[in-house]
């Protein structure tokens, strides 16, 4: 099984993440919201879906439940809004229902936002182990809407030589990035089995149990 090794590195910027930064959230739930009082005949519906718009981002990051940080790629978050508009605006467009049954309606929706966002999310990682090396690929953080990317090590190389060069590729990398704290190794003690004079007769078992002491 490929080993992830997954850095991420998180900068400040303009507000955009998962569905609830999206570019075009604000203005989709504002109307949701504003026209939720005209799609059910039993007033006991408009409460309880308000609720169910007001609280959609909260709500969200609660069922996540990843065990990797919530780093989307913008690509697949426009997919994914793109996705719940159409079901929602569909949702929009029927007249008004019986008792009971927008309330549920809104919370499949919300279940299959859900998983679609688990979906791009865990895609993105996995799609690193397709890959050679050390590999990097701009994301959105879901917590807070920054700017983000998400740095990672795939084992998919086809020679000795490629994988040699992947594992240079993953230490200059470490390197750089202890630099930026002088009272630091540059290489962790944990990481000392990726250094030069080891990679030669290094193999993919060594490197997984070196990647994992770290």
């Amino acid at each position: 099984m490929a080993l992830l090794l997954c850095l991420v590195c998180l900068t400040a910027a303009l507000a955009h993440g998962c569905l609830h930064c999206h570019s075009n959230f604000s203005k989709k739930f504002s109307f949701y919201r504003h026209h939720v009082n005209f799609k059910s005949w039993w007033v006991g519906d408009i409460p309880v879906s308000g609720a169910l718009l007001t609280d959609w981002s909260d709500d969200t990051m609660k069922e996540l439940h990843l065990a990797i940080p919530a780093e989307i790629t913008r690509e697949k978050l426009d997919q994914v809004a793109t996705a719940v508009y159409q079901m929602m605006d569909q949702l929009y467009q029927g007249k008004m229902y019986f008792p009971g049954y927008f309330p549920n309606e809104l919370r499949n929706i919300f279940r299959e936002q859900v998983h679609l966002i688990q979906n791009a999310i865990i895609e993105s990682r996995i799609d690193c182990q397709h890959r050679c090396g050390i590999f990097q690929y701009e994301t959105i953080s879901c917590n807070n809407c920054t700017d983000s990317h998400v740095a990672c090590f795939g084992y998919n190389c086809e020679s000795s030589a490629q994988w040699k060069s992947a594992v240079q590729g993953l230490l200059n990398y470490v390197n750089n990035w202890h630099k930026q704290d002088t009272s630091m190794s540059l290489v962790s003690p944990a990481l000392r089995c990726l250094e030069p004079p080891h990679l030669a007769n290094l193999t993919l078992e060594d490197a997984a149990e070196c990647l994992k002491q770290h």
